[in-house]
């Protein structure tokens, strides 16, 4: 394959996740020249010279208002359809079950389906992915390929060292991420406060619009052991967040989500985490060293995240350090399983089998 490859791998950059960057700095550093999906029709000659699109959460749709989700819908499909005029090669990653988004689930699911039909390659975080794939599409012809979501081992700054543990205060547990109603931010709010003595919860990430930030403003007033930081967190100190809570508490909903970089950025920096055994738990199968459940309903959610929490402040209190030992031991099972190196070393195979 010939030297600097033109590819277009959308979002090039994001600045809310690190993911983009370790795979693109991968690429790169490979050969591939990287382009924006904004300049795959900036003229005929660029047009001509992409070999391969690789497309991340190309489903979803802005749903800011009717219009605006009609007119992404279609700059969509004509991106698609010049792909395959040109004889592109595309990939999709899937990442999710389904669209997070409720105003614009049924156009989104429409438009996936386009994807799926048309994708050369599809590449899948976690090995449920495949079986959720073959069910939906029973007549898949693309290529499945299950590349392991990178790790983000010192991605966001060095792994602090560990400070003596202290026996007498509460369980520090941290939520950390994009602040959107399918995480169930109200979920855990609501847990947090049948445990006022033994438990201090942090939320720290910026709400997907004002109204919700105000509203959870309004469920946690005047909750002595709950910190909102709702604000963008800039990676410099995603470490030093992650160093100061004994675990991760990640209530995502089961019905769409299906990978999440929070739980690996997590286990990078050595806190395993309070989480739904999806897609991501599900394949680094840590056993006994990660507190995840299942549940089938709203009021069953809200009873096994209890029960896992309970589980884990009988633990803190009988040994503080029994925690960070088992975020460490993750962290080294992160390490093994999800090598950032492996992962972008799989995207290179899979592209060069593609164009050759």
């Amino acid at each position: 394959m010939e030297s600097h490859t033109k590819i277009i791998f959308n979002p090039c950059e994001n600045k809310e996740n690190q993911y983009i960057a370790v795979l693109v700095n991968g690429l790169e550093k490979h050969g591939f020249e990287v382009s924006r999906l904004d300049d795959f029709l900036s003229s005929k000659k660029h047009y001509q010279s992409i070999k391969l699109l690789h497309l991340n959460w190309f489903e979803n749709l802005d749903d800011s208002s009717s219009s605006s989700m009609w007119k992404s819908y279609f700059r969509k499909l004509v991106v698609l359809a010049a792909i395959k005029f040109g004889k592109k090669k595309l990939v999709w990653t899937m990442h999710n079950r389904l669209s997070h988004e409720k105003k614009s689930g049924k156009l989104s699911r429409t438009l996936t389906e386009k994807i799926v039909a048309q994708a050369d390659a599809i590449v899948i975080h976690s090995e449920v992915s495949r079986g959720i794939l073959r069910s939906q599409y029973p007549n898949l012809k693309s290529k499945i390929i299950h590349i392991p979501h990178p790790d983000f081992a010192d991605v966001y700054g060095a792994t602090l060292p560990e400070c003596a543990v202290d026996r007498t205060i509460q369980l520090k547990l941290l939520f950390l991420g994009a602040i959107k109603p399918y995480k169930n931010i109200e979920l855990l709010i609501e847990v947090a406060m049948k445990f006022p003595d033994s438990v201090h919860l942090t939320i720290a990430g910026n709400p997907n619009s004002e109204a919700y930030r105000s509203e959870l403003q309004k469920l946690a007033q005047n909750i002595p052991n709950i910190s909102l930081e709702l604000k963008f967190i800039p990676d410099a100190v995603l470490p030093s967040y992650i160093h100061q809570s004994d675990l991760l508490i990640l209530p995502y909903s089961l019905e769409s989500s299906l990978n999440s970089g929070t739980v690996i950025l997590g286990f990078s920096y050595g806190r395993t985490v309070i989480c739904p055994r999806i897609g991501t738990i599900d394949d680094l199968d840590g056993g006994e060293d990660v507190f995840d459940y299942n549940y089938s309903s709203e009021s069953e959610h809200l009873a096994a995240l209890e029960k896992q929490l309970q589980k884990a402040i009988t633990l803190h209190q009988d040994n503080p350090k029994t925690l960070i030992e088992k975020g460490h031991r993750m962290r080294d099972l992160v390490l093994k399983k999800n090598s950032k190196q492996d992962a972008t070393d799989s995207l290179i195979k899979l592209y060069e089998s593609l164009l050759n």
